[in-house]
């Protein structure tokens, strides 16, 4: 994209950036999220900190070393019944690809 002059460029520019709206949002609460569940491990005696649970009452956060073992579970699980699981590591939640291709299946299999 080529632009006539400087301010021309400045205005697409204005225009283009993001002033927040829905995504700023959703990027101020995920670190809110990540500090609060910051906090509450700090505020943990040190001996009794896990780097891992629940954050907001049910957010799910994951902090320690992520390991095969650990990305197997989450990533690829077809007999957990849920889509969503915790993060290998962070705040929130990710898909389980495994049961994902798992209900595939089965609606394949029964239709076919």
């Amino acid at each position: 994209m080529s632009y006539e002059s400087e301010e021309d460029l400045m205005v697409h520019h204005e225009q283009t950036k993001s002033h927040g709206g829905p995504v700023g949002l959703v990027r101020l609460v995920a670190i809110g999220l990540v500090v609060a569940a910051v906090v509450k491990e700090l505020r943990t005696p040190a001996d009794q900190r896990t780097w891992h649970g629940v954050v907001a009452g049910f957010v799910p956060y994951e902090f320690r070393v992520p390991t095969l073992d650990r990305m197997r579970e989450r990533w690829w699980n077809p007999h957990n019944e849920h889509l969503l699981v915790p993060h290998v590591f962070g705040v929130g939640w990710t898909l389980n690809v495994g049961r994902v291709v798992s209900l595939v299946q089965e609606k394949v299999a029964a239709n076919g």
